[in-house]
């Protein structure tokens, strides 16, 4: 076979360098900053203004310089009006960013250097402090002629009437962009952690209980309930105030997610505490907000959760993309992961069918969003209650994969706690009666791996000839089954085989496994086996650094397709298989180091690489969602793995 091809990146003429250590400011688009913790707090913090608030970056200064009496300092980040100039005495909002280990409460950095700026600014409305993992509001008031400040839930978007900061309206709600979703779930799940006295594992399910109360406000309220306002804060009443609306609407979600939550649980947190987190989530819409920032933030929480010890260990969000690019699925797809985890690879299947859906009605009515928007719910609707299939055999795993079903615009329905690998008919009646072995077709799996998690049951091996002894015939250079089962095998091994089973012939799947598997003399059988049963049409080699920052191996993904019974018939009975061209490539670029540091392309000299491109925006006009193209200048990812679908997408075109 040829060697691998290694895919780099081309850089455009117009790409803009950044010196080693740098950022590129986002409200200039030209300087070029140190890039420190703090600098990042404010560059995101910078973004959601204008992505998320609305306010145009030509009324945002950056380290305004601020007197203060005899002395003066520079403000992170300062709004005006629009159009005013860039004076003290025209300052409307003020911003002050701080890296993640400043407190609020310090002498120096803390609140009280928000308030000054505050205060020394005689026409300043509102301030915002933040760390990155904590954030805090304020409004300016004025009572005889003296200024103070008092904590509200969120700074007003461009042109919010300062009473509908109180109490958001839907048509108010923001798309969260970039990390600022991320932001605002560390700082719930920290808060929960310190305040309500209760583990690190059981603050993510209380804060995932909140998430699904947000979510079903959003869906199926007349007027917002998940709120609370800025008197309701202050007191004891108000916070049973809000905790009264959070009930009622946790009691329709345990009606109507019967599946994930039992019927006499409850949200377990203080009323304190549920107002704070209400007024860190009330301002986003969940629904709305982009893909991969939810899934980002979701996965973040998760990880730090709910690490397994069963060799578990979630695959990378660019993963699950090249390999669903790959496999292109559309909404007759029946789409399937018989060991789901957290469900990255159905939620990106799940999305890609949605777009292509979304893309499909926009065709059909000249790009009218409102009069797509409905066909296409329903269409997306039924996709994801009869195609989407998963199984994992951690209930804690599949509990939170429906959670992030249902964040993620639904599919939970076809999610199942079981174990893959043992005989179907010890599966439940809910899964039994899927049917599933020979009519999937397409199968994204990661499966666990590891000796230290063998499967020792010989009810279960004996179903699989990968459960069985092999020898190998020195003279027909073949591996032979024996009939007696080994002692154990790994995991990984016996998914192949199960994968393979629950494809329909034609059918396709893509698995990530170990490189031993690939390469290993002992496991010769294994390999002989893929390919008496099955097409190999791709074999992708994942960096070391895939799934890091959580574990350090060596894999690939494998796309396969499932023979006929007659092709292998006939192959068996030639005594040869059929030649055929594979797909290689090389994931040698993942976007990240070990440490789950993002990297970025570099230019010859080290310095990093920023191209303008075009971005989506929802935006509100009237009332009415309109998506909006915004330019922006943004760092060049250095992830090939795109790529590696695109070209094995025009590699499989020519291969008929």
């Amino acid at each position: 076979m040829a060697a691998k091809p290694v895919f780099s990146h081309i850089l455009k003429p117009s790409a803009i360098i950044v010196a080693q250590g740098k950022v590129l400011d986002y409200i200039d688009g030209e300087t070029q900053r140190n890039e420190t913790p703090e600098e990042y707090v404010r560059q995101e913090i910078a973004k959601s203004l204008v992505r998320e608030y609305g306010y145009a970056k030509a009324d945002i200064a950056v380290e305004f310089k601020t007197k203060l009496g005899s002395s003066s300092k520079r403000a992170d980040l300062v709004i005006f009006p629009p159009g005013e100039k860039h004076e003290q005495a025209n300052a409307l909002i003020i911003v002050e960013c701080k890296k993640g280990d400043v407190k609020p409460a310090d002498k120096k950095e803390g609140v009280a250097q928000l308030e000054s700026y505050l205060s020394a600014s005689p026409n300043a409305t509102h301030g915002m402090w933040t760390n990155g993992l904590e954030r805090t509001c304020y409004r300016v008031v004025i009572t005889d002629g003296h200024r103070t400040v008092e904590e509200i839930p969120d700074l007003p978007t461009f042109g919010q009437d300062e009473n509908d900061a109180d109490r958001p309206r839907f048509d108010q709600l923001k798309p969260a962009t970039s990390d600022a979703l991320l932001f605002a779930f560390r700082r719930c799940h920290n808060f929960i952690y310190g305040n309500q006295g209760i583990q690190k594992d059981q603050a993510f399910w209380e804060l995932l209980k909140l998430i699904f109360c947000k979510i079903h406000d959003e869906r199926h309220s007349e007027e917002i309930q998940f709120f609370a306002g800025p008197t309701e804060r202050k007191s004891v009443n108000g916070h049973m105030k809000v905790k009264a609306r959070i009930d009622s609407l946790w009691a329709v979600v345990l009606e109507d997610y019967r599946s994930i939550f039992k019927a006499n649980e409850a949200i377990e947190l203080k009323p304190s505490v549920l107002t704070y987190l209400v007024t860190q989530l009330q301002m986003y819409s969940l629904l709305e907000s982009d893909v991969d920032v939810k899934g980002r933030a979701y996965e973040e929480i998760v990880g730090d959760n709910l690490k397994g010890d069963r060799g578990q260990f979630f695959t990378p969000r660019n993963a699950c993309q090249m390999a669903v690019a790959m496999l292109d699925p559309d909404e007759h797809s029946l789409i399937m992961d018989c060991a789901c985890g957290t469900g990255g690879f159905l939620i990106t299947a799940m999305n890609h069918v949605f777009e292509k859906i979304k893309a499909s009605e926009l065709t059909k009515r000249n790009g009218n969003l409102q009069r797509a928007a409905e066909p296409a719910r329903a269409r997306s609707e039924k996709f994801a209650k009869n195609f989407i299939v998963g199984i994992d055999f951690d209930p804690s795993l599949v509990r939170a994969t429906k959670m992030n079903m249902v964040m993620n615009n639904d599919g939970a329905g076809g999610l199942y706690q079981g174990n893959s690998l043992e005989k179907p008919v010890l599966w439940s009646d809910e899964l039994r009666a899927r049917k599933l072995i020979g009519k999937v077709d397409l199968l994204f799996t990661n499966p666990p791996f590891g000796s230290k998690i063998p499967v020792t049951d010989s009810a279960t091996l004996e179903q699989y000839d990968l459960g069985h002894a092999w020898s190998y015939n020195k003279e027909t250079d073949q591996w032979e089954k024996r009939d007696h089962t080994v002692k154990s095998q790994p995991p990984e091994i016996l998914f192949i085989e199960r994968c393979v089973q629950f494809l329909r012939p034609g059918g396709r799947c893509a698995i990530v496994l170990p490189d031993g598997i690939l390469g290993s003399p002992g496991l010769g059988y294994v390999r002989q086996w893929i390919l008496q049963n099955t097409k190999i049409l791709a074999s992708i080699d994942l960096h070391p650094d895939a799934f890091q920052p959580h574990v350090s191996i060596q894999t690939s993904i494998l796309i396969l397709e499932r023979k006929d019974p007659q092709l292998i018939a006939l192959e068996t009975a030639a005594g040869r298989l059929n030649d055929y061209a594979v797909f290689m490539a090389v994931a040698n670029h993942v976007g990240h180091d070990k440490r789950g540091n993002r990297t970025y392309v570099r230019d010859r000299h080290g310095n990093e690489v920023v191209e303008e491109t075009l971005r989506d925006v929802l935006e509100y006009v009237d009332g009415s969602p309109v998506f909006s193209k915004q330019r922006v200048l943004e760092k060049v990812l250095d992830d090939n793995t795109q790529q590696i679908a695109q070209a094995f997408r025009k590699w499989l075109s020519e291969q008929d």
